[in-house]
């Protein structure tokens, strides 16, 4: 005989399911504050923070000031929420100590160059796999943002005044990279290349920031043909 769950067990998967949420918005923006969560879940701000204290206390987010640029108004920073380490790894299912292992024995092997190359080879696959797309956009930063998003990085464009911002919320190979910051310049070069211009990479997670974030210093868009 099928019997349904409790109310106890159907009101803990639908607490469960909201702070899962939550801890998406957070990952999505790289930094959120309680207000813009609340704002973009249609929820109180109440219930916002009280899942946020459980985040917190299961160690998968942290709070610090929300960094400004140029000049700071009046008033207290605003204290926005972040992913740690172990946050990100909620939403991970790759083998970060495996690839670190097998990077540190070619390494070994080969000398460190071997992994300068196997980087530029990796993120040359990348190009490989996009290029005619990115191409023949109307918006290549766009269509980049859609193929990097298609894999894993959770990647959006920002307009900004003098160009244009490329944010990558998420990066599945964050811990290697940490490791091996090539792999950070092997794909910066990539971009470039595939942009047909010069950028400049202004944050990373794999530094500990909350987004990978990229400038492109000039809007890049494709002339129509009449």
């Amino acid at each position: 005989m099928k019997t349904e769950p409790s109310r106890d067990v159907v009101a803990a998967e639908t607490e469960a399911g909201t702070r899962g949420r939550v801890l998406g918005v957070i990952m999505a923006r790289g930094a959120a504050t309680a207000s813009e969560i609340a704002d973009e879940l249609t929820l109180t701000q109440a219930a916002v923070r009280r899942h946020l204290t459980g985040l917190a206390e299961s160690g998968l987010i942290t709070t610090r000031e929300r960094r400004t640029y140029g000049s700071r108004g009046r008033g207290r920073p605003a204290k926005v929420f972040v992913p740690t380490d172990r946050g990100r790894n909620a939403f991970e299912h790759t083998y970060d100590k495996l690839a670190i292992d097998v990077l540190g024995y070619l390494a070994e092997l080969e000398g460190p160059e071997a992994v300068d190359r196997y980087a530029r080879h990796r993120f040359a696959q990348f190009a490989s796999k996009h290029a005619v797309e990115i191409s023949s956009a109307a918006s290549p930063v766009d269509a980049l943002a859609h193929a990097l998003t298609d894999e894993g990085f959770m990647a959006t464009v920002q307009p900004v005044s003098s160009g244009l911002q490329l944010c990558q919320h998420h990066c599945p190979v964050a811990a290697v990279a940490s490791t091996y910051p090539v792999m950070c310049v092997a794909e910066t070069e990539v971009f470039s290349n595939l942009l047909g211009s010069h950028i400049q990479r202004l944050a990373t997670i794999a530094h500990g920031d909350g987004v990978c974030t990229t400038h492109i210093p000039r809007p890049v868009t494709k002339e129509v043909s009449r």
